[in-house]
């Protein structure tokens, strides 16, 4: 009785951690421009966009660890390198809150 109700929760809990992140790297790459991608020198915005679709539906309709953990790695590396490059390219990347005086290469010191 108690293995069942962790082999449930647990089967629950990886659900719920491959759809979410599928969804949300989805919507990231859906709301991140095209030629941020270019730029970046990775895949396409259509590409990103079938592979996560896919993992997202995989996930959802047809409940195989093996597709789901595939899905996952293309979720990994998503998150884990194509979000960044085209975040840096297309200027997500800069730090914020800076001083008012501060310039695209440090602090203006006025001139001294």
């Amino acid at each position: 009785m108690l293995r069942e109700n962790f082999d449930f929760s647990l089967s629950l809990l990886l659900f719920l951690v491959f759809t979410v992140s599928s969804v949300a790297a989805l919507l990231m790459a859906a709301f991140t421009r095209e030629d941020a991608f270019r730029a970046a020198d990775k895949q396409t915005k259509p590409f990103w966009l079938i592979i996560l679709g896919i993992t997202v539906l995989v996930n959802l309709l047809i409940p195989m660890l093996f597709l789901s953990l595939l899905g996952l790695v293309a979720t990994i590396v998503f998150f884990v390198d194509v979000r960044p490059a085209t975040k840096q390219v297309s200027g997500g990347g800069k730090r914020r809150g800076g001083s008012s005086s501060d310039g695209p290469y440090g602090p203006y010191n006025g001139g001294r």
